[in-house]
């Protein structure tokens, strides 16, 4: 999270997400599109309530409704400084003690949530962190489930681990390993390399973060984008030797490998973008 959010987050209503997933609507109703996800743990500023719902802004500067409820106002961004543990498996059970036979979990935390970390018994062997739940709450996540400082991955490094995705399920504005949508999904790889890609598809092949790349000169880790002259609408990386790993909804509704040659995907190619 960048010093610009932090300060803003500071003069804003400041909150923090309580959920594992908090959908992010167009309007204040469940009645109405999801636009985007805030996953457990993200810092959100409040930019106006009505009627048990919140429009809020995330780090990446997306906006949307989700309901007061997921939601805990926060008088400093959590867990921005100190141990944070953060959640490397695709999924991890938080429980209410340091056991896994003698309770249910608490709640499943997706991928890439940051915990606060209260304590480390036999830190570096011991098998349970103590956390602070964004809500408050103690916990206990599993020490094989999460790391702490990640690191900034290579391409190739990058490519292996999205591979660990395939076969989750798509989900249209999603942002989590409960379901990604196509953008959502490149926006995660990305931040992995730590660079923050706007959130959707059109505006990330706009960005002047990246430049192009002809279809010729393709090499691994570059941004492909579909959809039309007037309107891109998805997007997916080139893995090498033809193909490309993305959440698509074709055919199969799922995280996948495809062939960048096939029919379908030649005829809505629309270009190619590379990370400067």
């Amino acid at each position: 999270m960048g010093n610009l959010f932090v300060l803003a987050f500071l003069a804003a209503g400041a909150a923090v997400v309580t959920r594992p997933v908090a959908n992010m609507h167009s309007a204040p109703s469940e009645d109405t599109d999801v636009v985007s996800q805030a996953i457990l743990s993200t810092n959100v500023q409040i930019l106006e309530e009505k009627d048990g719902w919140a429009r809020i802004r995330t780090p990446d500067d997306y906006t949307g409704w989700t309901p007061l409820s997921a939601l805990k106002a926060s008088g400093k961004p959590y867990a921005a400084s100190g141990r944070v543990a953060q959640v490397e498996s695709l999924f991890a059970n938080l429980y209410r003690t340091a056991s896994v036979t003698k309770f249910a979990p608490l709640m499943t935390a997706p991928y890439e949530v940051r915990l606060e970390v209260v304590s480390e018994p036999d830190e570096g062997t011991g098998r349970w962190i103590q956390v602070r739940l964004p809500d408050d709450r103690a916990g206990w996540v599993q020490r094989g489930d999460v790391i702490f400082e990640p690191k900034s991955m290579t391409i190739p490094e990058m490519i292996a681990h999205a591979r660990r995705f395939l076969g989750l399920p798509y989900t249209w504005g999603g942002t989590s390993s409960f379901g990604y949508d196509c953008s959502g999904f490149m926006q995660m790889l990305c931040r992995r390399r730590g660079v923050l890609l706007p959130r959707d598809a059109d505006p990330q092949a706009r960005w002047d973060g990246v430049r192009p790349v002809e279809k010729e000169d393709l090499q691994p880790g570059d941004l492909l984008y579909f959809g039309s002259a007037k309107k891109i609408t998805h997007t997916g990386m080139y893995i090498g030797g033809g193909e490309f790993i993305n959440f698509t909804t074709h055919e199969k509704p799922m995280g996948r490998i495809d062939r960048l040659n096939e029919d379908y995907w030649t005829r809505i190619f629309v270009c190619a973008r590379r990370l400067k």
